[in-house]
């Protein structure tokens, strides 16, 4: 099924002879429980487990089905609309690594025979079959990094891998920088290496683990696939990092900043293109190892969106806390590395998009782990065709450290700056065609209403700093 939209239930049903075999194969291997993971508004897998002796039921359409309505903020359904139903992708089937008697399986929400309106993996896979039908397709790799933390004696969360003592409880003299860091790399192979030999298991060719820059952050970096597939991968690692640091006494955030010292998690999209009738030729690649007129009309489509990706790759209050040039009290520096502004450059960390020396794929630096993979990914697929087929000009490649250019030079050269926040970027979004396209009308109302709602619920609330910076002044 994977890639395949449908847009009527019937068609989307699997071969019973081949379920048959694959209940066999789980069964043999002694799984014993399914869980069919639908995916909510905001990227986050939901489930009912069902015995392996439901399986055929649930894989036609028969098992649970869910009042998506009541707990995901989709306010045009109601107490008498009908349930969704999900339907098992069973190309995704997977035994889960930290428990051999499970098997997960992603699956597709449908309402009254038609692909549920409110469904991000049915918004996706639309938009790769619309690509399709334009004679593209996208391949993605994704650099996820996240915090490995654990409770102190008094209910706080801490550093898992930072062995001096706390602040204010005892001496915490001057430090190496956490990046890169040898010795706190092997303290952490315990976790990361059981993460390395699983990840390698399920063939997902990890290239490297990373000692980023705020204590016990971390990177793991695996290969590129197709968007669904990549899609799918980063949902189960999230649950995989957070079970697997379970066993070792941790738990994982991927809280952008959990606190203004530290380094931001980000979630950097890089993708390419094929034509869908000249397989395996990635169409950014130019002559003579240049970048091609296709890669930097892509480049285009993405800035010409810019806003309203961000608005959903970066969907927290707590991500425009990252997206600044500099930071007090970094362990290692000032810069923050994040980027500030939508434009392009060639190995330019400080623009929303980079085109790295290393490979030919346009990295999008400004995403987090904190969003909807399915509508990111979906909304980098859409502008991507749309500068190709229109031939966006992105103008010249911005090669300049965008954290010393003064403000008068960049609106002289008109450099626009990322949203500084998360209404200003909602704002942006709830106007753009592109993502009324890519969501359709009604889960885009659904992600503006609840993210105006967030906002409004933080922009309400008296915070630590304000109490400390106005409650004596005045």
């Amino acid at each position: 099924m994977s890639n395949h939209y449908y847009e009527n239930f019937a068609d989307a049903l699997p071969d019973l002879n081949v379920l048959e075999v694959k209940q066999e194969e789980l069964e043999a291997v002694g799984v014993k429980y399914i869980l069919s993971c639908w995916i909510d508004t905001f990227g986050v897998p939901k489930t009912k487990p069902v015995p392996i002796s439901d399986f055929i039921l649930l894989c036609m359409g028969k098992g649970p089905q869910f009042a998506v309505h009541s707990i995901s903020f989709v306010p045009e359904l109601g107490p008498a609309d009908s349930d969704q139903v999900p339907l098992p992708d069973i190309d995704t089937i997977q035994i889960c690594p930290w428990d051999k008697t499970i098997a997960w399986v992603f699956s597709d929400l449908w309402w009254e025979d038609k692909p549920y309106n409110l469904c991000p993996r049915q918004a996706l896979k639309k938009q790769i079959c619309d690509a399709a039908k334009q004679g593209y397709a996208m391949h993605a790799g994704i650099e996820p990094e996240f915090i490995v933390m654990k409770w102190d004696g008094n209910g706080q969360p801490i550093k898992a891998y930072d062995d001096d003592p706390q602040p204010g409880h005892g001496l915490r003299p001057r430090r190496q920088a956490f990046g890169y860091d040898v010795e706190y790399s092997l303290d952490s192979m315990g976790f990361l290496g059981e993460m390395i030999d699983i990840l390698e298991e399920l063939g997902w060719n990890v290239h490297d683990v990373v000692a980023e820059g705020a204590y016990s952050q971390f990177e793991l970096d695996f290969h590129y696939t197709d968007l669904l597939e990549m899609a799918d991968r980063l949902v189960f690692l999230r649950v995989l990092l957070k079970e697997v640091a379970k066993k070792h006494g941790n738990f994982v955030t991927f809280m952008p900043k959990p606190t203004t010292g530290d380094w931001r998690s980000g979630a950097h999209m890089n993708t390419s293109m094929q034509r869908v009738d000249n397989v395996g030729v990635n169409i950014y690649e130019g002559d003579n190892g240049q970048w091609s007129s296709e890669a930097l009309n892509a480049v285009g489509g993405i800035l010409k969106h810019g806003g309203a990706i961000t608005a959903i790759a970066c969907s927290t209050v707590n991500s425009y806390n990252g997206l600044v040039p500099k930071v007090g009290g970094f362990e290692g520096g000032t810069y923050t590395w994040a980027p500030t502004h939508m434009a392009y450059g060639k190995n330019n960390r400080s623009a929303m998009l980079r085109l790295p020396q290393s490979r030919f794929a346009i990295e999008n630096r400004a995403a987090d782990m904190c969003m909807n993979v399915y509508l990111g990914l979906g909304m980098m697929l859409a502008a991507s065709v749309d500068g190709i087929v229109n031939k966006i000009d992105p103008g010249k490649s911005l090669d300049e450290d965008l954290y010393v250019m003064d403000d008068a030079e960049k609106a002289e050269r008109a450099i626009t700056p990322l949203p500084r926040n998360l209404l200003e970027a909602t704002e942006i979004l709830s106007k753009s065609e592109l993502a009324k396209s890519v969501l359709g009308p009604v889960l885009l109302n659904s992600f503006v209403q609840y993210k105006v709602d967030e906002w409004e619920r933080y922009h309400q609330t008296v915070t630590d700093w304000e109490v400390n910076e106005y409650l004596r002044l005045y």
